[in-house]
């Protein structure tokens, strides 16, 4: 099989945000630990010196200052020199026991934010869970299930 090609990844922890109910992104995670007081003194200086390179390198889109429920995606083309850099950060998050996924995609969703780097998109709204679909299987839980109370 080829090699897939993506456009968009993010890295978001299992911890949702509350205000788009998706994954919280690799930044907020870091944050955390720092504003928890978890980190140990040298691990927060250097994700501070982590976040003060994006900071000056990557643009702040004016949805995210303005806290909209909104999630961001960093462009695949051109992230090289980002990931690079986001890698210690990753060992952080190891570090302190926070897992992490990096989600790839070629839709991301409705993008109201674009810059060189990265996109901005509408969080997706709120999905309902379905009923539990009826098995599709061999028809045996009814025999186990007759058998257990045959146990009792």
């Amino acid at each position: 099989m080829s090699r897939l090609k993506f456009k968009y990844v993010r890295i978001q922890g299992k911890e949702l945000a509350p205000n788009t109910l998706q994954g919280k992104g690799v930044f907020s995670m870091c944050w955390k630990l720092v504003q928890k007081k978890i980190m140990e003194q040298e691990d927060e200086d250097l994700y501070r010196e982590i976040d003060g390179w994006f900071s000056e390198h990557l643009p702040w889109p004016p949805q995210c200052r303005r806290q909209e429920p909104v999630v961001c995606w960093f462009k695949t083309e051109n992230s090289e020199e980002m990931m690079k850099m986001i890698r210690p950060a990753l060992w952080l998050l190891e570090r302190y026991g926070q897992p992490y996924y990096l989600i790839y995609t070629n839709t991301p969703g409705e993008i109201v934010y674009e810059d060189q780097y990265q996109v901005v998109t509408k969080a997706p709204a709120v999905l309902f869970i379905d009923e539990l679909q009826e098995p599709w299987g061999p028809d045996d839980g009814e025999e186990q299930e007759k058998e257990l109370q045959e146990e009792e």
